[in-house]
This record gives C-alpha cells, sequence and structure tokens, in this order.
C-alpha cells in the first residue's frame, strides 16, 4: 500500500538551514518527532502478509516513510547508494544487522566478507539510527505475533537501492531497483 501523507511539521530550530541537506542528525531527529505523532503512527494500515507503508514530506527536500511490518518480516540485505539516512522504531521491535566495513561502491558482484563485520542493533519502541552513505544492513521484524511500524528518512531522495544475498561470509550483489520499481 502506498499513500503520500503530510508530516509533522519542523520547530524552525530542527530545520536545515535554508538551501542546505539535512544532515544525519536532522533525518533523526525527522523520524524521533514523526514517530511522537501518535494518530499519524495509528493512521498506517498494517496487513498480517505484507509490509505497508505511507509517503511522507520529509525535511529539507528528503524523502521518508512510514513503514508498517508484520510479525517475521524484513528487508533482506540492501544499501541506499550515495544516500545518508536514518530510521526509527514507533511501535514493536526491530532488528537491525549490518556491516562495519566499507564495500566498494561499484563494479562489483561478489565479495568475501572478514570476520567480525557483522554488527546487530536491537531497536524497540523510542530508538533508532542514522547512517552514512552506501551503508548495507537488514532490519527485521522477528516478533512471532506484533506488527512493528518505523520512520525512515533519506537524503538525497533515493537514486537506488542495491539489493544482496548472504551466504556466510559471501555477499552478492542481486539487484539494483531505481526509484520507479517502488513506488
Amino acid at each position: 500500500m502506498h499513500v503520500s501523507v503530510p508530516s509533522p511539521s519542523l520547530p524552525s530550530s530542527a530545520s536545515p538551514a535554508a538551501g542546505s541537506a539535512p544532515t544525519q542528525a536532522d533525518l533523526l531527529d525527522f523520524a524521533h518527532r514523526t514517530a511522537a505523532d501518535a494518530e499519524l503512527i495509528a493512521s498506517l494500515p498494517l496487513d498480517p502478509e505484507g509490509r505497508t507503508w505511507l509517503r511522507l514530506a520529509g525535511p529539507g527536500g528528503s524523502e521518508a516513510w512510514l513503514i508498517g511490518w508484520p510479525p517475521g518480516s524484513g528487508t533482506g540485505w540492501h544499501d541506499h547508494a550515495d544516500s545518508v539516512g536514518a530510521f526509527l522504531t514507533a511501535s514493536g521491535h526491530l532488528t537491525e544487522h549490518s556491516l562495519a566495513a566499507r564495500l566498494p561502491t561499484d563494479g562489483w558482484k561478489t565479495l568475501e566478507l572478514t570476520e567480525g563485520v557483522d554488527r546487530v542493533r536491537r531497536l524497540p519502541a523510542g530508538q533508532g539510527r542514522a547512517f552514512g552513505r552506501h551503508h548495507v544492513h537488514e532490519v527485521l521484524n522477528e516478533s512471532r505475533d506484533r506488527h512493528a511500524i518505523s520512520v525512515h528518512a533519506y537524503y538525497p531522495p533515493l537514486p537506488r537501492i542495491r539489493r544482496y544475498s548472504r551466504t556466510g561470509q559471501v555477499l552478492r550483489l542481486e539487484q539494483v531497483e531505481r526509484p520507479e520499481d517502488w513506488q
């Protein structure tokens, strides 16, 4: 499901300066304020079979989404190319698996990851994180019986998402999606 809705306005003290790009901190602050909007969070239709989402107006020209996660759902391994971003759990619990490694941005199909690059973050309601360009991760709702809802923001708006498969320490580029693929 895809619907565009306005999102909470930024107080002027939290808005990026006119003409400047929002920072990772600005995006995470936006996610915190949006998650605190109980009426908006409650307006997201939840589907027991698949993720649902609402497109939001993010700060400073950023792309933002409110996403509903049914029990057992996840994104699979991916990155957001040249965009920085932030996300925050508004309700329920999410888990993020990420790589603490700088990967080449282009020109490869398969990489052997070194030991010790894996990171796991458990993100209950009210917890989130910001990340830089080319951040490779997967986000999961590991609950067996509860939906989770989260707020995501990216700047610049997503030019592409690269999707990966992972077997042990081998990461393989599987697909590159463009905005027209998910809008």
